[in-house]
C-alpha cells in the first residue's frame, strides 16, 4: 500500500462527489440494460449504495446484495431508506463471498478500474450468476478524458501534481471491456457509450465537493493558498462559468453486458 492509493472512507462525501454521477450514468445504463422485474441482483463494488438505490427504485428486484471492501461506504449504504431491504457484505470483487449461480444478474458500476485484475473480477461475477443470466458493468473512460473531473486533473497535472489513478485505469475502454467479457466466457457481448453532464451552482460548491473526493481531495487540500488559487483559475479557463456562475462538467462512460453460457 502506498500513500498514493485511493481510499474510500467517507460515504457522505462520496455521495456529493460521485454518487450523483453514478445515478446520472446509471439511469441511462438501466434504460439500455432493460432488466425484467423479479431478478436477484448483485451490485459488485456497491460503495455507498448510490446505484443500489437505483436498482431498488427502478427494477422491482426480488433481492439485492451489495459487496464492497470499504466498511465505511457500506455503513452509509445501510442508512439509505430505499436500500434497507438490500443486504450488504464486506468483500473483494476478485473473491466474491457467494456460491456459484446464486444471482440472475451481476453489475459493477464505476468500479472495474479499481479491480487489480479486472478479468478475474469479471470471471467471479460470471461464476455467481446462473446460466443465461446477465453480467454487466459501466465505467468512466479514464484513458480518453472521459472522467467528469478531468478538467481538475488536467490542470493539476499541468501544475506538476501527479495524477492519483486506480490500479487498472485502462479497464473501461470499449476494447478492454469486450476483451474481459469474452475472456470470461460470456456470450452475446455488447457495449455502448453513455454521456452525462452535471451543473454545479457555483465555483464554491464545485470546490467544496472536490475537497471531499478520495482521489482529488488529498492533493487539492494540500496545496498552498497561492497554488490553490492558481488551480482554480486554470480550471475556470478550461471550463468557464455561465452568466449565472454555474459550471457544467461532462463525463463519458462505457458499458458492457453479456450472458452466462
Amino acid at each position: 500500500m502506498t500513500d498514493n492509493q485511493i481510499k474510500f472512507t467517507d460515504g457522505e462525501g462520496y455521495e456529493s462527489y460521485m454518487g450523483v454521477w453514478s445515478r446520472l450514468v446509471g439511469d441511462t445504463f438501466l434504460d439500455w440494460l432493460k432488466p425484467v422485474a423479479g431478478l436477484r441482483w448483485l451490485d459488485v463494488g456497491c460503495g455507498n449504495g448510490a446505484f443500489t438505490e437505483s436498482i431498488v427504485q427502478r427494477c422491482a428486484p426480488a433481492s439485492v446484495d451489495g459487496v464492497d471492501p470499504s466498511e465505511a461506504q457500506l455503513a452509509f449504504a445501510r442508512l439509505r431508506a430505499t436500500t434497507r431491504a438490500a443486504r450488504f457484505h464486506q468483500g473483494d470483487a476478485m473473491a466474491l463471498p457467494f456460491p456459484d449461480g446464486d444471482f440472475d444478474i451481476a453489475i459493477m458500476p464505476l468500479v472495474i478500474f479499481f479491480v487489480p485484475d479486472p478479468l478475474k473480477g469479471v470471471r467471479e461475477m460470471a461464476r455467481v450468476v446462473k446460466r443465461g443470466g446477465v453480467v454487466s458493468a459501466y465505467g468512466w473512460d479514464l484513458s480518453s478524458d472521459g472522467f467528469p473531473y478531468e478538467p481538475v486533473m488536467a490542470e493539476m497535472e499541468a501544475m506538476g501534481v501527479p495524477r492519483r489513478l486506480p490500479p487498472s485505469p485502462d479497464a473501461a475502454t470499449l476494447e478492454n471491456l469486450t476483451r474481459f467479457w469474452t475472456g470470461a466466457g460470456l456470450k452475446d457481448v455488447e457495449t455502448t457509450v453513455i454521456r452525462a453532464q452535471r451543473t454545479f451552482p457555483s465555483a464554491e460548491e464545485l470546490w467544496a465537493i472536490t475537497a471531499k473526493s478520495p482521489n482529488l481531495g488529498p492533493p487539492v487540500t494540500s496545496l498552498t493558498p497561492e497554488k490553490l488559487a492558481q488551480l482554480k483559475a486554470g480550471v475556470a479557463r478550461r471550463v468557464p462559468a455561465d452568466a449565472s456562475g454555474r459550471i457544467t462538467f461532462h463525463g463519458r462512460a462505457h458499458a458492457v453486458r453479456g450472458r452466462v453460457g
